[in-house]
């Protein structure tokens, strides 16, 4: 069992960020280049949410375009607080749009690495009603503590003052939605200190299955500026250092356009169709003395509308694979998707065959590895696990450079591969 829905907690006014960030909703402020939402969209995409609530307040028209413009191919709804509705009020808005009885819960200023696998691990092998992502922290006076008892059931939420050591409340939770919802709550209220803090601080005779799960990952809350400040600081993203790539390293290929000449309004529907572009055979060879594992990503919407059968494209792979094999090159394994709806989690940009290869392989570290490919669907599949992107410029040649989702860009995968 696992979660994939999430609801995003967007709607806020902010206005503690209000001088610094003014006429923008807070999870839009701009960090490191980029709004806020999308540190937070990316995280969770990359653990494997393959649904999105976003529940909209204040200004939801500028999230929304966001959304259509950046994340096009992602499965989201919205849903929008005609008044404000405090966090409980807006959790129980998105509630009802989504399907499963577990969903995560997620504060939209609040960028908190959690291992989602951990958290749902946990939440549902207790049955729990509510489970909690608390981070450790030291020498902290802006959140309040939360204090757990041996079996991991909160115990007590501390109210703000100086702590030395202390667990906080990250904002990231797994709920039950179908017992959240049977809560006797008014409209308008606070998730946070009119349910959770109730429950805790008024019924403890007879106490409810509200837990927490600590996990010591990176966390920022851009509600204040000098936090915000921070945020600009620690999320710049690194340079890709071609310098650093060894075994450790893995590289994620497209196929058509990067490998084999990508034919226009077409499929490459057999081997016959099949034509290697000039040097990519040694180019792989190349690339595979270099990095621990090669595996291409591929979508193949030929299949899903019927133009070719699956054995088809297997028999492309296979004459692909033993002709790069001739040359010294390998490329460890191919993935694929067939599906013809873009959102699917596994047709790029969305990042399901990713999750494919780390199942196979599970060495390959996101933050190690190199997606090469020929569109921006392909660049946002990799930035959409964290990886750093390499686009090849042979089938669209005036892609804007620099572009936010591009690290470097050749015209070749063989120039790529020379350039290590």
């Amino acid at each position: 069992m696992k979660i994939t829905e999430a609801i995003i907690l967007a709607g806020g006014l902010g206005t503690r960020l209000r001088d610094t960030v003014p006429d923008l909703p807070k999870c839009m402020a701009p960090v490191a280049g980029r709004p806020f939402l999308f540190y937070v969209i990316n995280h969770f995409l990359g653990q494997g949410i393959e649904k999105f609530i976003f529940s909209l307040g204040y200004k939801h028209e500028m999230i929304e375009k966001y959304l259509e413009t950046r994340f096009s191919s992602l499965n989201y709804q919205i849903s929008i607080e005609e008044k404000p509705l405090g966090t409980g009020g807006a959790a129980k808005l998105g509630c009802s749009l989504t399907k499963e009885k577990n969903v995560l819960l997620v504060n939209g200023d609040t960028l908190f690495k959690i291992n989602l696998n951990k958290l749902v691990s946990f939440h549902l092998g207790h049955d729990a009603e509510c489970t909690l992502s608390l981070k450790p922290l030291k020498n902290f006076d802006r959140y309040g503590s939360v204090e757990l008892n041996p079996d991991y059931s909160i115990k007590s939420f501390k109210e703000k003052q100086f702590y030395e050591s202390g667990f906080i409340n990250g904002g990231v939770y797994a709920l039950d939605k179908e017992k959240f919802l049977e809560e006797n709550v008014a409209d308008v209220f606070s998730f946070e200190k009119d349910w959770l803090e109730k429950i805790i601080n008024t019924e403890q005779d007879s106490p409810r299955k509200i837990y927490g799960v600590v996990q010591d990952e990176y966390f920022i809350d851009i509600g204040i500026p000098s936090d915000y400040e921070i945020a600009n600081e620690e999320l710049k993203r690194q340079a890709l250092d071609l310098k650093s790539i060894d075994k450790s390293w893995t590289l994620f290929l497209d196929r058509d356009g990067v490998i084999n000449k990508e034919k226009e309004l077409e499929y490459v529907l057999n081997w016959n169709g099949f034509s290697f572009y000039n040097e990519v055979r040694e180019a792989i060879k190349l690339l595979s003395d270099k990095f621990g594992k090669v595996v291409v990503v591929s979508n193949q919407r030929g299949v899903g509308k019927g133009l070719m059968t699956e054995d088809d494209l297997q028999e492309i792979h296979r004459q692909m694979t033993t002709e790069i094999e001739k040359t010294g090159g390998r490329i460890d394994k191919i993935y694929y998707s067939t599906d013809v709806n873009d959102i699917h989690p596994n047709r790029k940009p969305n990042p399901g065959m990713a999750f494919q290869a780390k199942n196979d392989f599970p060495a390959i570290d996101f933050s190690k590895s190199i997606m090469v490919g020929n569109k921006l669907s392909d660049m946002h599949f990799g930035r959409n696990t964290g990886m750093f992107t390499v686009y090849i410029s042979t089938t669209h040649p005036n892609q804007e450079l620099p572009h936010p989702d591009i690290d470097m860009a050749f015209p070749s995968l063989i120039e790529f591969a020379r350039s290590l």
